[in-house]
């Protein structure tokens, strides 16, 4: 969706905007890396595994992408970094480095950094199943937070308790393909496909 991987079929499209190709009448052509990486400007991502700089603080991640990518003023990031961070709970670990935060907190900075880009859309991959299960929670609170103030958020994710009280669109799919599609009460509360049952019975 953010196109580190080229699609073989269909369109993506955020806010209006094709993501990875450009239209000319009829014809198709893939965008250049560099008309790529600014699209990607626009659209957050929350990896499964963090991926924080273990080099930077927890503050200099935040303020990272702001100032050397999007050119923004590195006083007012850093104020910014500084409100994100409160927002996910952190502001009093913003000069730790991730090796000193557990993993809901790290996955806390990693969702503060991707929102410090303004971004229309947020993708989430699977963000809290390296988390240990007492820690899911806080992570899981910030994105219902998220969710309560219109964020745009598409998430890969196990959690059923959560997908059923936060989306708004459920998609369930297995090996690749979509085996039911449609409201959390449709397909969490009563689905219609066998596979969609036995995999809610298994998780629930």
């Amino acid at each position: 969706m953010n196109h580190l991987e080229s699609i073989d079929g269909g369109r993506i499209i955020v806010d209006g905007d094709l993501i990875g190709y450009r239209q000319s009448g009829q014809v198709i052509h893939e965008m250049t890396p560099k008309q790529i990486a600014k699209q990607r400007q626009s659209i957050g991502m929350v990896f499964q595994r963090f991926n924080l700089f273990p080099h930077m603080t927890a503050l200099e991640n935040v303020v990272e992408a702001p100032v050397g990518v999007a050119r923004r003023p590195k006083s007012a990031s850093r104020k910014r970094a500084l409100e994100l961070l409160e927002r996910v709970g952190l502001s009093d670990f913003a000069k730790h480095y991730p090796a000193q935060l557990s993993g809901g907190q790290q996955q806390r900075v990693a969702i503060a950094r991707a929102l410090a880009m303004e971004p229309k859309l947020m993708l989430f991959d699977e963000p809290t199943s390296a988390l240990d299960p007492e820690l899911v929670g806080d992570v899981l609170d910030v994105m219902k937070e998220l969710a309560r103030d219109g964020m745009t958020m598409i998430v890969v994710t196990h959690e059923i308790g959560f997908a059923r009280g936060v989306a708004d669109q459920v998609v369930f799919m297995d090996g690749g393909v979509v085996v039911e599609s449609g409201s959390p009460e449709e397909v969490i509360g009563n689905p219609q496909r066998q596979r969609t049952r036995s995999f809610i019975d298994s998780v629930t």
